[in-house]
């Protein structure tokens, strides 16, 4: 099983301090924060880790309202088979 830890910003601009200059930094480096904290478990496995950040590219709604912006501003786990493995369970039936 591969895990995509995916981040998710507002469309509010960055306005952090440090060498961060956009949402899509931002929320590329919460999501490889996330993903340190899971390699820390000896129990999963490194390689099916992926971090991405998607800034405000994907929202799920509004902008326009904070409830909206709350909402966007997130993270996702993507849980997603490994297409050999499937294949193997497949030619076992």
């Amino acid at each position: 099983m591969i895990l995509l830890i995916e981040s998710h910003t507002d469309n509010v601009p960055y306005g952090g301090k440090g060498t961060l200059k956009s949402n899509w930094e931002f929320s590329t480096k919460r999501a490889t924060a996330i993903v340190s904290i899971l390699t820390e478990n000896a129990s999963i496995p490194k390689d099916n880790l992926t971090a991405a950040g998607r800034g405000e590219y994907a929202p799920i709604a509004t902008n326009a309202t904070s409830e909206g912006k709350a909402k966007n501003r997130r993270i996702e786990v993507i849980l997603t088979p490994k297409l050999d493995e499937i294949s193997k369970l497949l030619n076992e039936i």
